[in-house]
C-alpha cells in the first residue's frame, strides 16, 4: 500500500489483511497519507488508533505521545479485551513520529517481508469505490526533503514577501545545502507553498541544525521543530518566544544579519 492509492480502499485492505494475518500491531509513520488511512482502518477493525507515538513501552501495550502541541506527554495504554479494549487477537493500530527515533541502517535486520493474498471481501469494496485516482502533480526540487534534511532554514512573516525567501535559499546553500521551511504565518500570507510549512499543522522536523529567520515562535510552530539538535533564531524582537527554545539567538534586522551571515559562512567554508 502506498500513495496515490485512495484512502478508503487502502484502509479496507489494511484492516482485512491485518485481521486475516493475525498480526499484533499495525505501525506506520505519521505522514499525511497515513493520517488518512490508519484511522479508517482502525475504525473498520473496531480499534482506537494511537497516533504520533514518541516511545514504546516494554510491553507493547503502552505508548508515549505528545499532547497540547507538544507541551506535555501522555502515556496511553490499550485496555484488556474484557475491559472495553480491543477484541481478543485484534491488532493495535499505531502511527509513529519518525523524528523521535534514531535512524537505523537499511542493511541487515532479521525481519521477513511477506507477500499476502488480498481477502475476497476486498472485491466488494473495490466494486463500491466512489472515487478513483486521476493524477498527481508533484513539485520537484534539488533540495533535500524537508522532513529528512540535516539542515533546515525556515522563514517567517518577518520576510515581508515571497521574493525575500531567496535569502533563505542563499543561506541554506551557504550552509552546505539544506531544505527550506516556513512558518504558518508565511504560508497563510502566500509567501510560499503549503508543503514548506513546519509546525503542528505542517511537517515535524528534527534536523541537526534548524535556523529560524523572522519567525516569532508561536507554539504551533515550535511543536514542529523543538526536537532539532541545534536551533538558531534571528529576530529583531528580543521578546519573541522563539528565543526561549533557541540554542543561539541573534536580535537583529534579518535583512542586515542574514546577508552578513551568508558572507561569513562562505568565508569560513572556503
Amino acid at each position: 500500500l502506498k500513495a496515490p492509492t485512495q484512502a478508503e480502499p487502502a484502509a479496507a485492505a489494511l484492516a482485512a489483511v491485518a485481521a486475516a494475518g493475525g498480526y499484533s500491531h499495525v505501525v506506520c509513520a505519521s505522514t499525511s497519507w497515513a493520517k488518512g488511512v490508519l484511522p479508517r482502518a482502525a475504525a473498520l477493525a473496531g480499534v482506537q488508533p494511537v497516533t504520533d507515538v514518541l516511545r514504546f513501552e516494554d510491553d507493547g501495550e503502552s505508548f508515549v505521545r505528545p499532547i497540547y502541541a507538544g507541551n506535555a506527554l501522555e502515556t496511553v495504554r490499550y485496555k484488556a479485551s474484557g475491559d472495553g479494549g480491543p477484541a481478543e487477537g485484534a491488532p493495535r493500530y499505531v502511527s509513529v513520529r519518525t523524528t523521535a527515533f534514531e535512524p537505523v541502517s537499511a542493511d541487515g535486520g532479521a525481519a521477513a517481508v511477506d507477500d499476502v493474498v488480498a481477502p475476497a471481501e476486498l472485491d466488494a469494496v473495490a466494486a463500491e469505490e466512489l472515487s478513483s485516482f486521476v493524477s498527481a502533480e508533484v513539485s520537484e526540487s534539488e533540495r533535500p526533503e524537508l522532513g529528512a534534511a540535516p539542515i533546515v532554514v525556515s522563514g517567517g512573516r518577518g520576510l515581508k514577501n515571497g521574493d525575500n525567501f531567496k535569502l533563505m535559499e542563499d543561506l541554506a546553500d551557504a550552509l552546505g545545502g539544506g531544505a527550506i521551511g516556513a512558518s504558518r504565518a508565511a504560508v497563510d500570507a502566500g509567501f510560499c507553498a503549503n508543503d514548506m510549512q513546519v509546525g503542528q499543522t505542517g511537517k515535524v522536523v528534527a534536523p541537526d541544525l534548524y535556523v529560524a529567520v523572522g519567525i516569532s515562535g508561536a507554539i504551533q510552530h515550535v511543536a514542529g521543530m523543538k526536537d532539532s539538535k541545534v536551533i538558531v533564531a534571528i529576530n529583531k524582537d528580543e521578546d519573541a518566544p522563539i528565543f526561549s527554545v533557541a540554542d543561539y539567538g541573534l536580535k537583529a534586522d534579518l535583512f542586515e544579519a542574514v546577508p552578513e551571515l551568508i558572507a561569513k559562512v562562505k568565508a569560513a567554508r572556503a
